[in-house]
């Protein structure tokens, strides 16, 4: 497990989520939206990387996943391979909070802010998410391109090491 257990107000993770396209204070102590959370931090001989599960109560969700999941952010800076740290990140979530909810985990991905992977000769976003199970399931109103891990694709619950 590459992941170690942090917080909403972690300096070590604050500076590389001011470095996160969809950072809206950059240099404001906590970078996560309200309610239940977890965040994760890695740092490894060659970089650093953060990642953030945001549990919104789903009465307060205005896109069609009320409920879920969210990766509300997840950068990494040389820390390890993307795709398998999003699956660890799933791991230790599912760990950190329990059994998933139905409609697992979800993530946005806005395409004007993220440069696509080319693959067959076509643009694709959001391809390390894919490398680890999730599949674009539609968007937001905004334009934001969801893509859907389920529980029934999630790998096991493993804990993140502690802080």
């Amino acid at each position: 497990m590459i992941w170690q257990k942090s917080n909403r107000a972690d300096p070590r993770a604050r500076e590389i989520a001011d470095r996160h396209y969809n950072r809206q204070k950059p240099g404001t102590p906590q970078f996560v939206p309200p309610g239940r959370c977890l965040v994760l931090y890695a740092e490894t001989e060659t970089g650093k990387a953060f990642w953030v599960t945001s549990w919104p109560f789903a009465e307060y969700v205005k896109h069609q996943w009320a409920g879920a999941w969210v990766c509300s952010a997840f950068r990494n800076e040389n820390a390890g391979v993307a795709s398998e740290m999003i699956k660890q990140a799933v791991a230790a979530t599912i760990a950190h909070f329990g059994a998933p909810p139905p409609q697992g985990f979800i993530t946005f991905i806005d395409r004007k802010k993220v440069k696509p992977t080319m693959v067959h000769g076509k643009p694709t976003w959001g391809r390390t998410y894919e490398l680890a199970g999730f599949k674009p399931v539609g968007e937001t109103k905004g334009g934001l391109l969801a893509l859907q891990l389920l529980p029934e694709d999630m790998p096991p619950a493993e804990e993140a090491q502690n802080e």
